[in-house]
Order: structure tokens, then sequence, then C-alpha cells
């Protein structure tokens, strides 16, 4: 059964004819306390719920009332109805534990594609038996950590939903490899998987490239152009580095993921999106909203799921796998690394994650004359690090790991002349990591 609580009478009609429609039993509430008294005494799978009511515009009501359906129903996905104009109150409703939030006017299809989403999710069950394992696409990802198996437990889990994925995890670490893995076990594996990399368009080329444009619709546009949405249709699309939209792209992106349709470039014809978003960043983006440089609905909007990859060094016994596995995949399928050389090889510190590694083991299959690599032969394909204390190049082995995180920031610092942007992009990591492993070993730009 479907609650809905709204003070509009005519509101409270219309949601219950169209949710009886589609197959669902509702019961309707007029205010909070006919809402409360509901929830004490009926199960619910899914309440829907205005935020404001006659006598309190403010909103206050809506989140107090919000907080005590938790307390009595705390599993049941509550989506909140609101104005645009009120979307911070939403987003202290997401705060609060809503699933998601609608705003006035609503799209009928859209309402009801987001209640089935959040119905398949708080009820789907976890997948733990054989079949289930054997039904799971893995698409090409290798590990058998227990982060890993984490992320893909909440994969399986997501998956069949349409509910929107970020993606969080150091660069290399194979964030667009959970975005295929979400694709194809989803029930859209049948469309496209569309994958854009937001920080390689520029803010005068973004309506272009994702909207698309029509001929005539600026200098050189001899011809229409489709854009990612539109190619993405029926399937998903993959945001990679989310992070580094600019401000004015962000609210464009955002009208389109409430809306559900856009516009093309010099063409004022609405056109419907039906999409699956899946985000990406290595970013801390609660910290970016803070500085005002992510916007906060805009944040909750993309991560209703949040999966974080963590980083190779954290999860070192997937790398034994992932080194045969490249080798296998090299053009010397013979090749086998030694004892030794796996040792080596499971020490390393991986700035660049599982992207490093597999530079390592390609390069070093590659150079190497022996079917049997050793450690002499993975050590002599590593980037010497040189230490400026000492003005010489120093070799890896017989370092901590601290060690050689400390010799690769000042290896760094020098290559780059002190540039942190470039010192954190040569390093695979984040400038705010960047500056907490500096002040972690003393060394000033």
């Amino acid at each position: 059964m479907i609650l809905i609580v709204d003070d509009d009478k005519v509101i409270r009609l219309s949601l219950s004819m169209l949710l009886k429609r589609a197959g669902y039993e509702t019961l309707t509430a007029s205010d909070a306390a006919e809402a409360l008294e509901a929830v004490r005494r009926h199960p619910f799978r899914l309440i829907v719920m205005d935020m404001n009511y006659s006598r309190n515009t403010s909103g206050e009501e809506g989140l107090e009332l919000l907080r005590k359906v938790k307390i009595f129903q705390p599993e049941v996905p509550v989506i909140l109805i609101t104005a645009w104009g009120s979307i911070p109150l939403a987003v202290e409703g997401m705060k609060a534990g809503a699933f998601d939030f609608i705003t006035k006017p609503w799209n009928n299809y859209f309402l009801l594609q987001r209640i089935e989403t959040a119905l398949k999710l708080s009820e789907a069950p976890l997948p733990s038996d054989e079949r289930d394992a054997d039904d799971f696409d893995r698409a090409g990802i290798i590990g058998e950590s227990e982060g890993l198996m984490r992320v893909l437990d909440t994969v399986k889990r997501v998956a069949k939903t349409d509910a929107p994925i970020l993606v969080t995890g150091e660069t290399g670490t194979g964030k667009e490899l959970i975005a295929r893995a979400v694709h194809v076990n989803s029930r859209r594996c049948g469309g496209p998987l569309v994958t854009v990399n937001l920080g390689g368009i520029s803010q005068s080329l973004f309506e272009s490239e994702m909207f698309g444009h029509a001929k005539g619709a600026f200098t050189g546009a001899t011809g229409s152009r489709k854009g990612r949405f539109e190619l993405a249709d029926t399937g998903t699309i993959f945001l990679d580095e989310i992070g580094d939209l600019d401000m004015s792209c962000q609210v464009k992106l955002l009208r389109v993921l409430q809306q559900h349709t856009f516009e093309a470039l010099g063409d004022s014809t609405p056109r419907k999106t039906d999409i699956r978003v899946v985000c990406a960043t290595n970013a801390d983006l609660p910290a970016m909203v803070s500085q005002r440089r992510f916007r906060e609905d805009l944040l909750y909007r993309i991560n209703l799921i949040t999966l974080h990859l963590p980083p190779l060094r954290e999860r070192r016994e997937d790398i034994p796998l992932l080194v045969r596995h490249f080798a296998s995949m090299s053009g010397r399928r013979d090749a086998e690394f030694s004892s030794d050389a796996m040792t080596l090889l499971t020490r390393l510190p991986y700035y660049g994650n599982i992207r490093e590694l597999k530079n390592i083991v390609e390069r070093t299959i590659l150079v190497s004359a022996s079917d049997i690599i050793t450690a002499a032969d993975v050590e002599r394909n590593l980037p010497q690090i040189t230490v400026p204390d000492t003005v010489q190049t120093t070799p890896m082995t017989g370092m901590t790991l601290e060690d050689m995180e400390r010799a690769a920031i000042q290896q760094a610092l020098v290559a780059t002349g002190g540039n942190l942007t470039q010192m954190a992009s040569k390093l695979g990591i984040t400038r705010q990591s960047l500056y907490r492993r500096m002040e972690k070993y003393g060394i000033k730009p």
C-alpha cells in the first residue's frame, strides 16, 4: 500500500487515481496528524508526501513529519513533493532520509518510474546463492578482496533498478568498469552505454555535445548532430569526471535530470530522454559543495546510490590476480612472474592504481627476454625516484611504503617545479590528497 499525504484534495485524488491505474493500492492523508496515525496503524511500501501545508509554508512541518515517519517505519521509501523554488528544502528532506523528490508540476510517467525504482531498490534482496552469482556479469572486473566484493554486491542489488549511481574513487581504480557492470546487468543492457568525459568538454561546447545541435545553430554547424543524451536513449549514460563540470553547466545538467527533457542547440522543440545515469569522480564533492563549487541539489540528484572503489593499495590481495590477467592479455602468453617478482609488485604504492599496475606488467613483459619474469626484471622497469636531498637515483627495493610515497612526492616536486596541480596529476591523486601527504611528510612546495 502507498500512502499519499497532501493538504490539497485535488492532488490527493489525482495521485490516488494515477497510482490505482498503475496497479497500486493507496491510502490518503490530508495533514501530518492523519499521516502519523496511518503510519502507526498500517505498514506501507512507499509514502508520497507534500512538504508544505496550508498552515505552514516554510516546509518545517513536512520535515518534522518525515523525521517521525522514519522513526515508525525507517525502511519505507519516501518521495517528497515540492515546488522548483523550494529545492533547498527538498535537499534537507534527502538529508533527513527521503528517497527522492519531485517538483510541481510533475510528469506522471516519470513519477511512476521513480516509484517503481524506489520499490525495487527497497525490496530487492541481496543476491547470495550460486545461481545469482553465476547470472552476474562482472564486465571484466578482476579481484576477490573484501572491499571490492562489497562494491559488487551493491551493484548486483541496484543494477536492476533505474536508481542514479555515483561512483567515487581515485584515478585508475576502474570506475568505468563499474558503470559497465551496472549497465550490462540492468534491464537496459540491450540499449547503448554512452560514456562522456565531462573534464574534456569546455563550457562553450557543453550544450552542443550533450544535447546536440540543429543545422545553422552556430557558425560551422553545416548539419544537425545528435547529442550524448539522445544517443543514450533507452540505455545508460556514464558521466565521468563530473566534479570538473562548471557551475553553469551543472544547472543545465540538473534541469535534464529533473525534467527528463532537453532541447538541442538551435531547436526549441523539447525532446524526452529515457536513460539511466551513472556518474563518477575522484573529487570530494561534499567539500566542493561547501566551497560553492558544486551544486548541492545536483549532488543529491546523482548520488542516490554511492559506490566507493577502494584504491589498489587497500586491496593488495587482488594484485596477483590482476598481474596474471594482464600477463595473459599480453602478446607473450607464456610469460610468468616469479614469486619474488610478485612480492615486489604487491609492495608498490600504486598512485595510479590498476592503470599503473597494468603499465608496469605490460612494459616488463615487453622488454624481458625470459619467460620467467624476476624481481630484477620488474625493478628495471620501475620509474627511478629522484630524491632531492641526496640528488641521486634510488631504486624502490628495500624501501617501506612510506619511503616510496615520500620519494615519489619529492620526485614529482622536482619534475614539475613545485606546480601542485601538475604534481597531483602526475601522482594520480587529488590536490587535497597531495596536500595531506605533503603535510604528513613535512614536504614544502
